[in-house]
């Protein structure tokens, strides 16, 4: 089971769950939910770029993960959320009581399956992130965050970012001149051109994925 075909088989439950659902649309930087406050919904990106993240104790930002279309948000182990929830672009999402989906999956053992799959999912992508921050340098850091957004976004020879470079840093636990910085490196090297601020191509993917191999 993939991580698509689970989410499809989520979104299709959120279609049937009729009045137990809400649709936001919310402009970029607007909060979805809060760090702390209850986890009552699980939301759903329709459209648009959200991201999760947390305010460390020295009041620098932690970007968590960054959301696009068909991806969930929200699905939490405990009853509040462990981070809060921002769009990066306008963005919709579909809000479902999680009441209403945890008693559906209890009646529904493939729903209840591919829940626990992309819980299981999102718990490796947390470990992958923990392990990339931990044992990577800013050079490989940068490349890993573009080999992995490419394959995400499915982009072969140039994408489009819908966050900025701060957003970037603040994912890879570096400064926004780092980052800047690092972009310019690997694009004076040919492995990329990022000459506008949310424009990257990609020049040499293969061996920019060798970069943080």
């Amino acid at each position: 089971m993939t991580l698509s075909s689970a989410t499809d088989q989520i979104g299709e439950a959120f279609a049937g769950l009729g009045p137990s659902c809400v649709v936001l649309r919310l402009a970029p930087g607007e909060e979805i939910f809060g760090e702390g406050e209850p986890a009552d919904y699980v939301y759903q990106v329709e459209s648009g770029t959200a991201c999760t993240y947390r305010i460390l104790s020295d009041g620098r930002r932690q970007v968590c993960e960054f959301h696009l279309p068909g991806e969930f948000i929200g699905l939490e182990a405990g009853v509040e959320h462990r981070a809060s929830a921002e769009g990066l672009t306008s963005v919709t999402v579909v809000a479902v009581r999680r009441s209403a989906l945890a008693s559906l999956a209890a009646t529904d053992l493939a729903l209840s399956r591919r829940l626990w799959e992309l819980a299981i999912k999102g718990m490796q992508q947390s470990q992958n992130h923990a392990s990339m921050l931990g044992r990577l340098g800013a050079l490989e850091r940068v490349a890993a965050f573009l080999v992995d957004f490419a394959e995400r976004v499915g982009a072969r020879d140039a994408m489009d970012l819908p966050m900025t470079r701060q957003d970037i840093a603040d994912y890879l636990g570096l400064t926004m001149h780092t980052v800047s910085r690092t972009l310019s490196q690997l694009q004076s090297e040919g492995f990329i051109d990022a000459r506008s601020s949310r424009h990257v191509e990609l020049r040499r993917q293969a061996a920019l994925a060798d970069l943080c191999a």
